[in-house]
């Protein structure tokens, strides 16, 4: 089971790689923004349609509910009804993040999904599944971007943390480096690295 302090740091991560990722879209014409090209949905449109609608069915189902349907694409003909519907999905989530407990993680949620059947999912799974949902749609619409001679950002997890997104010593202009003295002792020979875990960090370290 994960923690919920990595919980809340992947979905920081989350929004950061999302608003990056719209910003590169802002700059499609209205066109290309619903050009059909034949990915799992046939436009960039439709596929940050089915992420924003992916993160609401999911926080409804947190919430206790169980929606019917997706929302329809048809309600978010542009980027800027994409990007105020998601913002108030994202109040949510952070809010739920907010109040959530470390002993509430492994309780379940019960659901009816959009087939009609009954599951149930202990929350913490539900919330990695999310996280890991939105990424993988998010390398989709990257693949999109190429194809329609944009420039994609660096998404990236550790170009988050780079770039400031999660605690930790940052060198001067946001770019994390290797210490020094660190760098020596694993060069020696016979060294080897030890790995040594903290709920929020993973830090090595040289066994002699």
């Amino acid at each position: 089971m994960l923690l919920l302090v990595t919980l809340r740091e992947l979905f920081a991560y989350n929004y950061w790689a999302r608003d990056r990722q719209l910003e590169a879209c802002a700059v499609l014409s209205p066109d290309d923004f619903q050009r059909p090209l034949h990915n799992s949905f046939p436009s960039i449109r439709d596929t940050l349609s089915h992420l924003v609608g992916a993160e609401w069915v999911w926080l409804e189902r947190l919430r206790g509910r169980s929606p019917e349907a997706l929302p329809e694409t048809g309600e978010f003909p542009t980027l800027e009804a994409i990007q105020d519907h998601w913002r108030a999905v994202e109040q949510g989530i952070r809010k739920y993040l907010a109040c959530l407990r470390e002993e509430d993680l492994s309780s379940y949620i019960f659901y009816t999904n959009l087939s009609g059947e009954a599951w149930r999912y202990s929350i913490w799974m539900v919330l990695l599944h999310l996280a890991n949902h939105q990424t993988y749609h998010r390398g989709q619409v990257t693949t999109l971007l190429r194809q329609l001679g944009a420039h994609p950002p660096a998404l990236d997890l550790l170009a988050a943390d780079d770039a400031g997104l999660f605690r930790g010593a940052l060198q001067k202009g946001g770019t994390r480096r290797a210490d020094k003295s660190l760098t020596r002792e694993l060069n020696q020979p016979g060294s080897q690295p030890k790995i040594i875990t903290t709920p929020e960090r993973i830090i090595f370290r040289v066994i002699k």
